[in-house]
């Protein structure tokens, strides 16, 4: 098994770059690459993952950033078989609930793929601790700030498995009440997430959602603001519109606009 800190946590690693940041290029081209490349998958193979992995994926996990440092994820690994296939059986009925309420796409929410519950190597369910009201700094207005610190820990494991070459799907197809009360959670505790890991035949190369046409990505320019809601931010717009707004008549090719 590895080392759990990677060796660019040492200052005098070799191969960091001059510049400060203590990654070399390849490194940060490694980052970039497996942001780019994390997937959303459904499909997997049954083979086992790797104990000491999944251990490094959970220390991952649990590097996280939470606000006032409360930590507040917990994860429990799914081992018993008639557990697993009571969450799929579940699973399977909110997707056909959650069609229902989609109205006139309900049709194209039965055709999808949501889950990988009974085929995933491992399966992990994600919740909020109890106790979560003594911990007030950065919550006081903002008490759903444990639910985003949550949310940090599973892109951790979902970046660090992806790249361990394992893919991961995040399936919110369930009734919280109902699997806290199936996995005998304490008063308090809440579950986010059910997280299937394993092997997969491929990544996919582009989100499955996209592909199955649901939905596309959004370009960045609509996303990100400056100074106020819906004014452009230039810093995001796409590289043809820099280009056409930094030419003297201007992004008409007239001067009018």
């Amino acid at each position: 098994m590895q080392s759990e800190l990677p060796a660019n946590e040492n200052p005098s690693c070799p191969g960091a770059d001059a510049g400060g940041s203590g990654f070399s290029q390849d490194e940060l081209a490694a980052v970039y690459r497996v942001i780019a490349e994390r997937r959303d998958m459904r499909h997997f193979r049954p083979d086992p993952v790797d104990p000491a992995v999944l251990r490094r994926l959970l220390e991952a996990a649990h590097r996280a950033p939470s606000v006032g440092y409360m930590q507040p994820w917990r994860f429990l690994r799914i081992t018993d078989p008639a557990v697993r296939e009571a969450l799929h059986a579940h699973a399977a009925d909110e997707q056909a609930r959650t069609a229902e309420a989609c109205g006139e796409r309900a049709a194209e929410v039965h055709r999808l793929k949501l889950e990988g519950i009974r085929e995933a190597g491992e399966l992990l369910v994600v919740a909020l601790t109890d106790g979560r009201e003594r911990y007030v700094l950065g919550r006081r207005t903002l008490p759903e700030m444990d639910l985003c610190s949550a949310a940090c820990a599973i892109q951790n494991l979902w970046l660090a498995a992806r790249a361990e070459g394992l893919g991961m799907g995040w399936v919110s197809l369930f009734d919280p009440d109902w699997l806290a009360n199936r996995l005998e959670m304490p008063e308090g505790g809440y579950p986010i997430a059910v997280l299937c890991l394993g092997h997969v035949e491929r990544f996919y190369d582009r989100p499955m959602l996209e592909t199955a046409g649901w939905d596309t990505r959004r370009p960045l320019e609509d996303l990100v603001f400056q100074d106020r809601w819906g004014a452009p931010c230039e810093l995001a717009a796409s590289t043809d519109a820099r280009e056409s707004a930094a030419r003297p008549d201007g992004p008409s090719g007239g001067g009018d606009t």
